[in-house]
């Protein structure tokens, strides 16, 4: 089994659109259109066998109708062999951070997923803070994006190792998940910082240009145990991105803990 921990779609009718207007504003070529039918085309040629779909609420008054398509991507895959799970999304300035995220457990989500960049919020806002205390209280999943965001490049970054070092030290939630392996394009900081500290870290675009040598080194020093296999799809190949891992030679545990068994323990499957 292979678990893909990071994709996005979006509903049918903006995903052309949306695709379109990320793709020029980070400067990545999508390799799908960003639809539910797209992401499972991907995960056909890449041999994945569940990916997790992680929307992101750009601004509060999205927080209904984000969540809403998400509940139906999870209606429509619960019996399905080849399995969507889409987690909610949350904005920390949305009123009521506490009662939405009752409500979001309520609706069966598994987790949440913010993106401080998207959200023009830095990691360590009381919004977040809250956010995560209640996720931790409810048993819930938090994946946040961390590091460099290529649409946002030239910016001030959001969630640095150092914003996610304060953020853990803090609420200490043992299911926080640092997309982009700690923080994308960061990885001295991610290895001097974050490795051994109680969170998780995906590969979400980072496999094709973080390299073998820092790959296994924040690898040897983190753990394997809290690796996921994750592409960010539509902007990283699922077959290309498990081929590089393939490629890296890791020993068959290890190689089996990142591509399915850590996603499987923090998802509770």
């Amino acid at each position: 089994m292979v678990i893909d921990f990071h994709t996005h779609i979006f509903p049918d009718k903006i995903a052309a659109r949306t695709i379109s207007y990320l793709s020029e504003k980070g400067g990545i070529p999508p390799y799908s259109d960003g639809s539910v039918n797209g992401l499972l085309g991907e995960m056909e040629a890449g041999g994945v066998d569940l990916a997790v779909a992680l929307p992101v609420v750009t601004n509060p008054a999205q927080f209904d109708s984000v969540n809403r398509f998400a509940a139906e991507v999870n209606t429509r895959f619960e019996n399905e062999a080849r399995k969507l799970i889409s987690f909610a999304g949350i904005h920390p300035k949305c009123e009521g951070i506490e009662e939405k995220m009752r409500q979001i457990k309520a609706s069966g989500f598994l987790g949440v997923k913010i993106h401080p960049d998207y959200q023009e919020t830095n990691f360590n806002d009381e919004g977040y803070l809250r956010i995560l205390a209640a996720a931790k209280e409810l048993d819930l999943i938090v994946v946040t994006h961390a590091g460099v965001d290529a649409g946002y490049r030239g910016c001030p970054v959001r969630c640095t190792p150092a914003l996610a070092t304060e953020v853990i030290d803090r609420v200490r939630h043992p299911k926080l998940v640092l997309a982009h392996y700690g923080a994308n394009e960061l990885f001295e900081e991610v290895y001097a910082a974050l490795c051994g500290k109680d969170v998780y870290f995906d590969t979400a675009y980072i496999l094709h240009t973080v390299g073998k040598e820092t790959f296994e080194k924040i690898l040897r020093r983190h753990g394997a145990d809290r690796i996921l296999f994750a592409t960010d799809s539509p902007w990283s190949s699922m077959k290309t991105d498990r081929e590089i891992l393939q490629a890296f030679g890791l020993d068959q545990k290890t190689e089996r803990m990142i591509l399915c068994d850590n996603a499987k323990r923090l998802l509770g499957l």
